[in-house]
């Protein structure tokens, strides 16, 4: 029976994708929907309701965000070492529930309570069920990267209805006669509580189809023993609330953490590698280029919260092709839909490609991924030249760019997570991961900065003006971008060797 499965007996699947793969793409999928949707409001609510210039809005942002994502690498380690990846997941849940029904309630009050509980929720949630994906492949087996590459359409699916859903909903653009002006903003944030529900419930009534898969690292201690260890991992994760909530709320404590956790986690894994071969450990090393690189790709691409929620806001029309849209949601979603039509079609190109041994390596997956990258953010900046006398220029030009971006983004995100399950020892995969979304926490974190930036260079500006220093940044980030992709390009063949027989 399904049930009885070892995980050899997982592993050793027919076609293209395992079945498990399914019940983890649902329960990723609305949790998604969750954080796509609180995150597509953050900015828009900051500036209109909490009366923070955009500058601020921008900087609180990039430490929201950082914030989501550095905790993964603490998820990623208490998950390793004491809860398993199932008891990660379900805790991290149950947080992000309280979170949303906390800003469902108010959000204006208890704006900074509901981020906190969310963020440590998310922590826990978000790198194991993409370990747990990881195990379903056996070492080696070509079929894993066009399994990310489906498993990263779930993510997107939840991304584009909860991307599109909850802001056009606040902002009043989706059914205005369902909901009343005065909660539209608490419906919003309150989506979010619901579907995580959601996400909960498709977990836990498949999850017996797992296996061994996520189970507790300790199992071999005794009930007693281990119980104590996971209340104790519970209770501290509820205490770290208040500390997480003043520090988001004080960007400049952001600033410290992130001084200190990226090269604190660089020290824990050498301290790891100990453990590990020297073939083990060149491949970490070579994890640990693909984990900085992507820094810098998503400080570039995450501008889609940040700098382009402002600029969509303020500086887009509301229609493509005749329809009238959302510039927000549209901004917010728009990624995802694209990740929808062409996730699968990329994965199975790989797939074909690697049957012909013709498939480009990892590596230069990467650099085409910054290629791509430079593309989009140049027809952003090229938005410029459309602009009317108002300072509002064509949406539809905007989502190109986006569509452009998402052909790098598949050529990154779901390769570098299937990377980190390929690069990683066993022992050691939720905390790889971890850092695998610590580096998505810098790019937040710089991606903030560098929004703040902008927005401080346009500030007290007319609208056409400040399109003008909006797009001229997006140009100059296109140009890094560009360079980026060229040097792992030109570095590939040293980071091949790293990988040893990884491809």
């Amino acid at each position: 029976m399904e049930t009885n499965q070892t995980v050899a007996q997982i592993q050793d699947f027919k076609g293209k994708y395992p079945k498990q793969l399914w019940y983890l793409f649902f329960s990723e999928m609305w949790e998604r929907f969750c954080f796509y949707g609180m995150r597509g409001m953050l900015v828009v609510f900051m500036v209109q309701h909490l009366a923070m210039n955009e500058k601020v809005a921008n900087l609180q942002y990039g430490a929201t965000q950082a914030w989501v994502y550095a905790f993964t690498f603490i998820g990623g380690l208490f998950a390793d070492k004491i809860l398993g990846l199932r008891k990660s997941l379900f805790w991290g849940g149950i947080l992000m529930i309280i979170g949303s029904v906390i800003l469902a309630i108010d959000p204006k009050n208890f704006f900074f309570i509901g981020l906190g509980f969310t963020i440590v929720g998310t922590g826990f949630f978000k790198p194991n069920i993409s370990s747990m994906v990881g195990q379903l492949y056996k070492d080696g087996d070509p079929r894993r990267d066009a399994g990310f590459s489906f498993f990263y359409m779930g993510v997107n699916l939840g991304a584009l209805i909860g991307g599109y859903i909850c802001i056009a909903v606040a902002e009043g653009s989706l059914w205005q006669s369902l909901v009343p002006e005065n909660l539209r903003w608490n419906v919003g944030f309150g989506f979010a509580a619901i579907v995580m529900v959601i996400s909960l419930l498709t977990f836990t009534q498949t999850q017996k189809s797992l296996g061994d898969i996520g189970l507790s690292p300790l199992m071999n201690l005794e009930d007693s023993k281990r119980k104590l260890y996971e209340i104790l991992t519970f209770v501290g994760s509820l205490a770290i609330v208040p500390v997480i909530i003043i520090m988001v709320a004080n960007t400049v404590y952001t600033d410290y953490f992130m001084m200190f956790i990226g090269p604190a986690s660089i020290l824990y894994l050498f301290y790891e590698m100990k453990n590990f071969s020297s073939v083990e450990n060149k491949k970490l090393l070579a994890a640990l280029v693909f984990i900085i690189f992507s820094i810098f790709f998503w400080a570039f691409f995450e501008q889609s919260g940040g700098s382009l929620s402002l600029y969509a806001a303020n500086n887009l029309n509301n229609e493509i092709l005749g329809v009238q849209l959302s510039p927000n949601g549209v901004n917010n979603s728009a990624n995802s839909f694209f990740v929808i039509g062409f996730a699968a079609l990329v994965g199975l190109v790989w797939l074909w490609m690697a049957k012909r041994k013709i498939e480009p390596n990892t590596v230069i997956k990467f650099g085409l991924a910054f290629i791509f990258l430079a593309a989009g953010f140049w027809i952003f900046y090229y938005t410029k030249f459309f602009a009317d006398s108002d300072g509002r220029t064509s949406l539809g030009i905007f989502t190109f760019g986006w569509f452009i971006i998402t052909f790098g983004e598949l050529c990154l995100s779901p390769i570098g997570m299937s990377a980190m399950t390929k690069l990683s020892p066993q022992k050691t995969q939720a905390v790889i991961m971890g850092m695998w979304f610590l580096a998505s926490a810098y790019g937040q974190y710089f991606a903030g900065l560098l929004g703040a930036n902008i927005a401080e260079a346009s500030e007290n500006a007319t609208n056409l003006e400040k399109l003008n220093t909006y797009a001229d940044g997006y140009q100059q980030l296109a140009i890094y971008a560009l360079i980026a992709g060229v040097v792992l390009i030109l570095i590939s063949p040293l980071v091949k060797k790293l990988m040893q027989d990884v491809k």
